[in-house]
């Protein structure tokens, strides 16, 4: 009699065990199906643009995501003042790809930031200048020395104003800057608290047709003002297929853009928030196309490279060649 009722204890426990762990796994079960799952951030493309620029295009376009769509890459934007708060971004990681003039992977270089050259567009030396208001007493890059002149800090028109003032024969030193992201520097130039601002486009072609600036001097025989696309060193290894898609939708899109400026201008112009008028004159005097990095053009980053650390702009010698994806055959 007692051996039964053992047996049936036992059988009682084992019974109630089995059922405790059945009701564990469905409810682990439960909970797993409820959780959100975890978005796989290697197939979400953080891309980081300007105001004005090819990308801006290629986003309004919106071909990219459907080139991408076959590989289950989203892309996500986020819209940047300029170059060098752009490579802020891409140095701690926020965004994999974006683009720039020269002077900004300088900078960011200097600061180790895990960049890597991938393309650039062509000469463009129309598409930056020195500018002065309309009835300033400044004729010449000379009347410069002594002034203050309002920029955006690393980015393409810093090494612009050097050139110009080397040029000239007037020491850097002999000059007073003022660093202002653009929206800044305009209000600055605007007011008179400045004597000249040196500025990109379209924030160029704003300032002649609506804050009655008078163009100085461009970077025309001073300046390549070449536009860079960049991306972190550790995207572009591991996402080859990916940047090679980019590229192939910038080409694509610099073609039509070429050919149709005044559609261009006019598809943009409200999602930027400027003039048509305005975005005509920068797409006249722009040039178009895109070219894989060669050796002639980490050269003459080289160069740049090479002025500012003379002049104390960067805290040390860098290697542009070292910012250039290394890849196996």
């Amino acid at each position: 009699m007692f051996n039964r009722m053992q047996k049936k204890t036992w059988i009682l426990l084992l019974s109630l065990t089995l059922l405790f762990v059945l009701s564990a796994c469905n409810k682990a079960a439960s909970n797993e199906a409820e959780m959100p799952q975890k978005e796989d951030e290697s197939k979400t493309l953080q891309i980081g643009y300007q105001k004005y620029g090819t990308l801006n295009f290629v986003r309004a376009k919106g071909t990219l995501e459907k080139e991408l769509e076959p590989l289950g890459v989203k892309v996500e934007w986020t819209e940047f003042p300029g170059g060098p708060q752009l490579l802020e971004a891409l140095n701690v990681g926020s965004i994999d790809f974006g683009h720039t003039g020269e002077a900004p992977p300088i900078f960011a270089q200097a600061a180790d930031a895990p960049l890597v050259y991938y393309a650039n567009g062509p000469l463009n030396p129309k598409g930056e200048a020195i500018v002065v208001p309309e009835d300033s007493p400044i004729k010449s890059v000379e009347d410069l020395k002594g002034k203050k002149i309002t920029l955006n800090k690393g980015s393409n028109v810093h090494y612009l104003l050097v050139k110009a003032l080397e040029k000239h024969g007037i020491s850097y030193e002999d000059v007073e800057t003022a660093f202002l992201p653009p929206s800044d520097a305009r209000a600055a130039f605007e007011k008179g608290s400045v004597d000249a601002w040196v500025i990109w486009d379209p924030f160029l072609a704003e300032a002649e047709k609506k804050a009655g600036a008078r163009i100085l001097a461009d970077g025309t025989d001073l300046v390549n003002n070449r536009e860079f696309y960049l991306a972190s060193k550790e995207y572009a290894k591991a996402q080859p297929e990916v940047l090679e898609i980019i590229y192939k939708e910038i080409e694509k899109t610099e073609n039509w853009i070429q050919e149709n400026q005044k559609e261009a201008a006019e598809h943009l112009a409200p999602q930027i928030g400027m003039d048509q008028a305005t975005l005509e004159l920068v797409l006249e005097r722009r040039t178009y196309g895109i070219e894989k990095i060669t050796a002639q053009v980490i050269s003459d980053q080289q160069q740049i490279a090479d002025q500012f650390y003379d002049l104390k702009l960067i805290p040390n010698k860098i290697n542009t060649s070292e910012a250039v994806l290394k890849t196996t055959k």
